[in-house]
């Protein structure tokens, strides 16, 4: 077993830079490895209890199942949050959003947050813990995701009220929130031809997909509810498909939220969307 046969294992599945990030991660976290260590020939030394769990961590990602699922963490703004097959892995382009919140917020207090379709709890928890004086709560109709996701808000010491809730059912309007941020399901059936087979095969397609003739479905729900419940001055954020942008930004004006703003992310993808509550 060296470095090279572990990362030529998974280039039928990922690309050779990836393939070996993926090694040096699972060296790193899971066996307190650096590259210098196998430099040095740590792999050649490993006990023989050690080497059985890297040939089955190995086994794993050799059928496309993601790193972070077989090592159940993922890391996002800075934290590791526990992730397994009931929630979706955090990606990037989420931690961008939350930046955005956050920078936008960071000198607030007292502010009702919700998150909606919260999944693992990443958005819920890192806002949680960047607006210290808030009060969060994170929906979601998976039980087994809200384990996770409180779970991860014990771990990470941040209050969070979870709560499920399905989002395309009628949700109670009897609270006000001052920001809603939600990173709904939003991939159409049709795109699943194109996606990786490590997300594919393994995320939970609950979170991801929705009908090709419905490609809004959760978004308008969360208008609707935005628009019942926040004040003028509250704000609506979303991550959304690139290929639904003005799609998106006119349905949010239809439910007569105001100042709809796209924001690109990293990749210079229409990615984000800031809206205000109605005058109503």
């Amino acid at each position: 077993m060296t470095y090279k046969t572990l990362w030529q294992s998974l280039a039928p599945t990922y690309e050779v830079g990836e393939a070996k990030a993926i090694v040096d991660y699972v060296l790193d976290i899971r066996f307190g490895m650096s590259k210098a260590d196998v430099i040095c020939g740590a792999l050649d030394e490993m006990p023989a209890d050690e080497r059985l769990a890297l040939q089955h961590i190995m086994q794993r990602l050799q059928q496309a199942e993601p790193v972070q699922y077989v090592l159940g963490q993922a890391d996002f703004c800075g934290r590791v949050f526990a992730v397994n097959p009931s929630v979706l892995i955090p990606r990037p382009e989420t931690e961008e959003l939350c930046h955005w919140i956050a920078q936008e917020h960071r000198h607030r207090q007292h502010l009702q947050v919700l998150d909606l379709c919260t999944g693992s709890g990443c958005i819920a928890i890192t806002l949680a813990l960047a607006l210290p004086q808030s009060r969060v709560a994170g929906f979601d109709i998976s039980q087994e995701a809200l384990r996770t996701a409180q779970h991860n808000a014990g771990r990470l010491g941040a209050e969070v009220d979870f709560m499920p809730v399905d989002v395309l059912a009628p949700m109670p309007a009897n609270r006000q929130w001052d920001i809603i941020v939600s990173n709904p399901p939003y991939i159409c059936d049709r795109e699943k031809k194109d996606m990786a087979d490590n997300v594919l095969r393994h995320e939970p397609h609950l979170a991801l997909f929705v009908p090709d003739d419905d490609p809004l479905r959760f978004y308008r729900a969360i208008a609707a509810y935005a628009a019942q419940t926040l004040p003028p001055d509250g704000q609506l954020y979303l991550e959304i498909n690139p290929a639904h942008a003005e799609e998106t930004v006119q349905m949010l004006e239809t439910q007569r939220l105001r100042n709809v703003e796209i924001r690109h992310d990293q990749y210079g993808k229409k990615r984000m969307i800031r809206a205000n509550g109605t005058t109503k």
